[in-house]
């Protein structure tokens, strides 16, 4: 092969024009390897870009859930639109109910007797006093000729009556005798006082706690109802007296607590408290737990009964002081602050299907899906097997779970294990996903144990009235105050649970409990005190 015409014939220059080829080809190579580099680096951006995008999709699909939820707490209970249009349907039934009323009232009297059908309404409960009154003619003899009257029969008709509460006086009197022997004196002892020194009776204590803690009127309200009665009591006087209270109840809260860590299974949750913050004007957020023995579901023989404790803060430290000497299982949602207590070893985490449940049908409210619907689905099956086993021994629910709900929750398990690689990791449908499976250990403890429940209602149950009193207190006034505040939901709460009336309970106990003797003050809890009516 001849070389080309254009080449050199000198070997050094031949060397120096392949040694610029090899440079430049090297040049090029180093040019292509920068150029791949950098369609790399764009197609790393590009992919980077588009996962982006996905993960602003999902974040927004989860803002915008977050959003609807807390929209429909913060406006679906307390929407003056929606408030409204409740009160004025109301409004309009209450007039179809009256015109109703009057055009049936002229139709009955035009009926032949025959024809009148006797109305169905609800009988008038039996524990209500009945104060009879028996009405008789004005003529005391027949007008006609003189006889006496004589009784054939009677018509008696029952009438529903509201008799205003009303404030009195009791005065004690107590006379000095004296022997007209041998001069001996005797009095008898003064009653006993709730309150050392204090005027007011145990009735009156009764009710003003109840209508504070359990009906969510606070005192200077309840000053205001008593002075239409025409008696003035400051809103000071009635703090003081709550304070009282308190104090003298103390031993029968501890004797309370004592009963409910005496289980074996406890449900316990907490619930948020605004307590006003001194100077500022402005408030905290406190913590008022709540542990709730109900044997009742596996019938069980023990009272049921709720104990409630203030803290200033949701630190882990409260609960892990609360159930320091507690032994068993503790049915909770998954705060981290109870870790601790589970790593002892003494105590048995049982986690609640509610919240597991709540997570999916948060999502499914707003954009259904075919994973939500599914897991709703298959959790509405669990409950169904729970309601028809409510209320049997332990055995026989740990049969029937064994039997039908252990293949669904089986099934579940491995179904939403298929789903989650499915779905966007950041989207809320892998946070319920992830939500289930992260806590399946706690979740399905209740499958191996006839004692334990699917849920924590019971616990979730005892807070609502403190819900419910927050929109009308508004915040507390100090820790004492949440101190307090726990005392009362402690009795009353029970006094529900046992079907006692939370006022007619603590009239009785605060008649006695100033003089009754300490090592007996269990005597005084709701079922007990009703045990000796």
């Amino acid at each position: 092969m001849r070389a080309p015409a254009c080449l050199p014939n000198d070997i050094d220059a031949l060397r120096a024009l392949v040694l610029a080829h090899q440079a430049q080809l090297q040049a090029h190579q180093q040019e292509n390897q920068a150029l791949r580099a950098e369609r790399e680096a764009f197609h790393a951006e590009r992919e980077a870009f588009k996962q982006g995008k996905r993960d602003d999709s999902d974040e927004i699909a989860r803002l915008k859930l977050l959003l609807a939820k807390l929209q429909r707490l913060l406006f679906g209970q307390r929407s003056e639109k929606l408030q409204h249009q409740v009160d004025q349907l109301q409004l309009e039934l209450e007039e179809l109910y009256l015109n109703q009323a009057q055009r049936v009232e002229p139709a009955r009297s035009a009926q032949p007797r025959a024809e009148r059908q006797a109305p169905v309404r609800r009988a008038l409960p039996e524990h209500l006093p009945r104060e009879v009154m028996e009405h008789l003619p004005e003529a005391t003899a027949c007008p006609d000729c003189g006889g006496a009257w004589k009784r054939l029969g009677q018509d008696v008709s029952d009438m529903l009556e509201y008799v205003p509460a009303s404030l009195r006086i009791i005065r004690h009197v107590r006379p000095r005798l004296t022997c007209t022997c041998c001069e001996r004196m005797m009095q008898a002892p003064a009653p006993s006082r709730p309150i050392a020194r204090g005027w007011a009776g145990p009735g009156l204590l009764a009710h003003v706690c109840v209508s504070k803690y359990a009906d969510h009127i606070p005192l200077h309200r309840q000053a205001r109802i008593y002075e239409r009665e025409g008696v003035e009591l400051a809103d000071s006087t009635l703090a003081d007296w709550v304070g009282g209270v308190h104090q003298l109840l103390a031993p029968l809260v501890a004797a309370l607590r004592d009963h409910v860590f005496s289980a074996r299974k406890l449900h316990t949750d907490d619930t948020p408290v605004p307590v006003l913050m001194p100077g500022s004007g402005k408030t905290r957020q406190a913590r008022l737990w709540t542990y709730v023995r109900d044997d009742r579901p596996h019938a069980g023989a023990a009272a049921p009964a709720a104990w409630f404790r203030y803290s200033p803060d949701r630190k882990g430290i409260h609960p892990q002081t609360h159930l320091k000497d507690f032994s068993g299982t503790l049915q909770a949602d998954a705060y981290a602050g109870y870790d601790a207590i589970y790593a002892r070893g003494r105590v048995i985490e049982a986690a609640c299907w509610a919240h597991a449940r709540r997570k999916f049908h948060e999502i499914h409210v707003d954009r259904p899906t075919p994973i939500t619907t599914h897991a709703l689905e298959r959790i509405a099956e669990l409950y169904r097997i729970e309601a028809g086993i409510r209320g049997s021994p332990p055995e026989h629910r740990k049969q029937v779970r064994q039997v039908e709900s252990v293949p669904i929750v089986t099934a579940l398990r491995a179904w939403l294990t298929e789903q989650l690689p499915t779905v966007s990791r950041k989207s809320v449908t892998a946070e319920a996903i992830g939500y289930a499976l992260n806590q399946w250990q706690a979740l399905t403890r209740y499958l191996d144990d006839g004692e334990v429940e699917i849920d924590n209602s019971a616990a979730e149950r005892s807070v609502r009235g403190i819900a419910c009193g927050r929109k009308n207190y508004l915040f507390l006034g100090s820790d004492r105050g949440g101190e307090r505040a726990a005392t009362m939901y402690s009795l009353m709460e029970t006094a529900k649970l046992n079907g006692i009336d939370p006022e007619a309970y603590l009239r009785r106990v605060l008649a006695v409990i100033a003089e009754y003797p300490v090592n007996r003050v269990a005597d005084l809890l709701p079922w007990n005190l009703a045990a000796q009516a």
